[in-house]
This record gives C-alpha cells, sequence and structure tokens, in this order.
C-alpha cells in the first residue's frame, strides 16, 4: 500500500495550511481593541499601552478622574487592584498584565476579568533596570472566586 500523504499536491496544501494557522495564532491581537481608562499622571500606564500595541492591540486611551469609581463599576475587587484598567470584550483587565494573557481572556467564558494585582518589577510597562518581580495573573470568576491564570518567575 501506498503512502498518499506527502504527494506533492497534497504537501503544498499542508504547507499552505500550516502557514496560515501559524500566521493566524501570531496575529491574534492584531484585530482586538482595548479600552484602557488611567489617570493622567500614570507613566507606567503609557507603557503599558505601548506593549499592547507592540503586540498588536488596538488601544483606546481614556483619561479618567476618578479610577476608583471605573474599577467599581466594573467589578474589580480591591484585592485585585493596580493602577489602570481596561475592558475588552466586556471583560476587565487589571494592572500590567501580559498582553499573551488578554488574548487568552477571549476563551475563557467563567471569567469576567484578569488581573495583576500592584506593580509589580518587571511585568509589562514596569521594566526597570532589569529587575523582576515574581508575580501572578489573577483570574475572576462569575462565582466571584480567584484562581491563578499564570505565574511569571523573577530572572
Amino acid at each position: 500500500m501506498r503512502n498518499n500523504f506527502l504527494r506533492p499536491g497534497r504537501a503544498l496544501r499542508l504547507a499552505a495550511f500550516a502557514a496560515l494557522f501559524i500566521s493566524s495564532a501570531g496575529h491574534a491581537a492584531e484585530s482586538m481593541t482595548i479600552d484602557v481608562h488611567r489617570d493622567a499622571n500614570c507613566g507606567c500606564c503609557k507603557k503599558w499601552m505601548q506593549h499592547l500595541e507592540a503586540n498588536g492591540f488596538t488601544v483606546v486611551d481614556h483619561v479618567e478622574t476618578n479610577m476608583s469609581a471605573v474599577k467599581q463599576g466594573l467589578g474589580v475587587a480591591p484585592r485585585l487592584s493596580s493602577c489602570h484598567t481596561a475592558v475588552i470584550n466586556g471583560k476587565f483587565v487589571e494592572g500590567h498584565v501580559p498582553a499573551e494573557q488578554i488574548v487568552a481572556l477571549s476563551k475563557r467564558d467563567d471569567l469576567i476579568g484578569i488581573a495583576v494585582p500592584g506593580m509589580p518589577a518587571g511585568s509589562p510597562g514596569m521594566e526597570v533596570g532589569g529587575k523582576q518581580d515574581v508575580y501572578q495573573v489573577i483570574g475572576l470568576s462569575k462565582a466571584g472566586t480567584d484562581q491563578v491564570i499564570a505565574e511569571y518567575m523573577a530572572n
């Protein structure tokens, strides 16, 4: 019996499909728009927005006078709080969350949002002098429980 898997036409179609899949996966954020709410005086917020844009997001910048009200309105628990709050597809993104985790959030129907509490050194927008803290990305479920979505280690 002959193996037809690598016949020239089939191999070409398989290679084209693989290239399309890899290209689509690598640019998943390109069509994602994220609304970022921040205080006018926050420099790290701007750096985080640059991180998002560098990873293909379209960022809509909203300068706010009352970030506490924004967070409360979106259901961001105080224990998850950071300096800026974003919204994508109806879900909140609190703090210096890496772009890859925001892309992954779109596949998590069980979560109302994700957060990197505080302002850990080495997180996107907080790159200071090569220092990196250990930090976690925390997901908040619809039931109000926290779960660790990802963990980033110190270098």
